[in-house]
């Protein structure tokens, strides 16, 4: 019998148990994801037969007449890879209006928001309603894999720290919003919630408040309020998690408030939010008592267990946790205390890859089997470029293109996708290595972006170098100081010759120079790229440079990406920028600056 290439959402088994349908369509899929794939290919593009954008390609092709063997093997070999850049001037006039099938045959109507951390600018994607259903599916199906490892409650309520942006339209009259916008306004999020039998705390209009620090206040009320009921906490990224409880440590008094009296404070302005949260809840004395006395002994051990001792039900914490939010396991598990942390689903926002069968693993650890009916999946296989140092300043060397189906155990890809939603062969810039199998379909641990951070000449460092770099100069903070790093970010300074790095680092609490000064040192000589090091001894990289910036100078960041239209959903913050308004808010806020003596001797050699 074939596979099934998609999953009927309202389907179980009769014995209401959808979790093993779920899991049993996955398995039947994973087992065959060679030919789902090439069965899916042959989907979109017969879908999308005779759309601008392929014509030049294949449109001397009657791709409706051949096999999808044949098909899969043409595709590959006429379209080129692309760039999200080839698929703008497209993308552009579907905004404009244009309702000619440039991407699909399907009309267009809604385009998300790219979240902008990566480049420094936001870009549009298409979003259709297959987007919000492949949403619903994995959701689905990673809580089906969860509740197997750690069983919740029917009906218990889950603490997310989700938030929507606003939504705008477009000339041509598309509405345009992040993808997770779109999708907690859909049916899709309404249904998740039933289908997975657990509920948010928090209203829509909480959700889409519009206002980050208005919602976060009314999430962390909500929660505390069914404190009892709640059965695992969750964000889209684990930014967005510390950040709330970083928050609680602050309005924790005000928020216990709020419980005793059924009040809610003034710092929440907008009148939807105020009746919604008000519709809600009830003056409950023993509870506030409760929180207070649990916050007072928290605070005496600086919040450590936070999680544990407010949600004392809670099973687990479920976010994004992988590539940029690895900095931020550190502080969250200083809240969880053993809790367990089970690492969410990889995907971008031009699609769904893969799903965590393995919830049990640290994050650190944590693998995704690639979802074969999500989107045509290719393979750039890509080997480290050590030795040659002149080669246009790309970290790799590429080979051609492979199906799923021919990738191996160890090695290291880029991801390309083709998708229900108008792209085709697109990069999308993530570095991928394949851990092994899941029957037939790759287990994928996330490496880095592919796009270069730190590069002044020779020198090649990633977000991947740079975070071991700073975890390398942290452990030195941590063991000679009470100092806490909470954020960091980078920049190749070029205006002076020679170049160098520029680090910034936002610390909690006080730590003396000579520490600082150490710290510089440990992380300059930590890079071990070879072009880095060959280049800091002769000098042709000057030393590296440690700001220090001064207290709420990320959430400055922050706050200037949401006034630009991004949702904090989504937020993560730029590991290495060259945006002007960024560089002004961390160079207005550096407080101190250190440089690095580390090859002092060796230039005096």
């Amino acid at each position: 019998m074939e596979p099934v290439l998609s999953y009927n959402n309202s389907t179980n088994n009769g014995n209401g148990n959808s979790d093993y349908d779920i899991i049993s369509w996955f398995e039947d899929v994973s087992q065959n994801a060679g030919f789902v794939q090439t069965q899916l290919l042959f989907q979109i593009l017969k879908q999308n037969y005779g759309v601008e954008y392929l014509k030049k390609w294949l449109g001397s092709y009657n791709i409706l007449e051949m096999d999808a063997c044949a098909l899969e093997s043409l595709f590959s070999s006429v379209v080129p890879l692309a760039s999200h850049a080839d698929f703008e001037p497209f993308i552009q006039r579907i905004a404009d209006g244009d309702t000619a099938p440039l991407l699909t045959q399907q009309p267009i109507t809604t385009l998300s928001l790219s979240s902008g951390t990566t480049e420094g600018r936001q870009k549009f994607v298409p979003f259709t309603r297959h987007s919000a259903q492949t949403t619903l599916q994995i959701f689905t199906l990673a809580a089906a894999y969860r509740s197997r490892i750690y069983p919740i409650r029917q009906g218990g309520r889950i603490l997310e720290f989700i938030y929507s942006s606003n939504r705008f339209k477009t000339k041509g009259g598309l509405t345009v919003g992040t993808a997770t916008t779109h999708y907690y306004a859909s049916e899709e999020f309404n249904i998740k919630q039933h289908k997975t039998k657990s509920f948010t705390c928090s209203p829509q209009e909480v959700i889409s408040g519009g206002d980050y620090k208005q919602s976060t206040y009314c999430h962390l009320l909500l929660g505390l309020f069914f404190s009892d009921q709640v059965e695992f906490i969750t964000s889209a990224f684990i930014y967005s998690m510390v950040q709330a409880f970083t928050t609680f440590e602050e309005l924790w008094r005000e928020i216990c408030n709020d419980i005793r009296d059924g009040t809610l404070s003034s710092r929440i302005k907008s009148p939807k939010m105020r009746k919604a949260v008000l519709d809600i809840i009830s003056p409950n004395p023993n509870l506030a008592a409760k929180l207070e006395d649990a916050c007072k002994g928290l605070e005496v051990v600086d919040w450590f267990g936070l999680i544990p001792k407010l949600w004392p039900n809670a099973k687990y914490v479920y976010s994004i946790m992988t590539g940029s939010m690895q900095p931020y396991l550190k502080k969250l598990r200083h809240y969880a205390n053993g809790l367990p942390l089970v690492s969410a689903d990889y995907g971008s926002t031009e699609s769904w890859i893969g799903v965590n069968v393995d919830p049990s693993l640290p994050p650190e650890d944590v693998t995704f089997a690639v979802v074969p009916t999500f989107s045509y999946f290719e393979f750039i296989p890509l080997h480290r470029n050590e030795k040659n140092f002149s080669s246009g300043g790309d970290d790799f060397i590429e080979d051609k293109p492979i199906p799923l189906s021919q990738i191996k155990v160890g090695q290291e890809y880029e991801v390309v996708l083709t998708t229900f939603t108008g792209l085709y062969r697109c990069r999308l810039g993530d570095v991928v290595e394949v851990a092994g199998f899941h029957n037939g379909t790759p287990k994928l641990n996330f490496v880095c972006r592919r796009k270069l951070i730190l590069t002044i000449n020779i020198d090649k460092n990633t977000e991947k170098d740079l975070q071991l770099v700073v975890e390398r100069g942290s452990h030195i903070l941590n063991m000679t100081s009470r100092g806490e790093l909470v954020d960091f970010t980078s920049y190749a300074d070029v205006s002076k010759q020679p170049g160098h790095y520029v680090i910034y680092w936002e610390i909690k609490g006080e730590v003396e120079d000579k520490i600082l000064g150490a710290c510089c040192n440990e992380m300059d000589k930590s890079f071990a790229d070879h072009g880095y090091v060959v280049s800091r001894k002769t000098n042709s990289i000057g030393p590296l440079e440690l700001c220090v910036l001064e207290s709420g100078t990320f959430k400055k960041i922050l706050d200037s990406f949401i006034a630009n239209g991004a949702a904090l959903s989504q937020f993560k913050t730029p590991r290495c920028t060259n945006n002007h308004v960024l560089l002004k808010i961390l160079n207005t806020c550096t407080t101190k600056k250190f440089r690095s003596t580390a090859y002092n001797s060796s230039m005096e050699q």
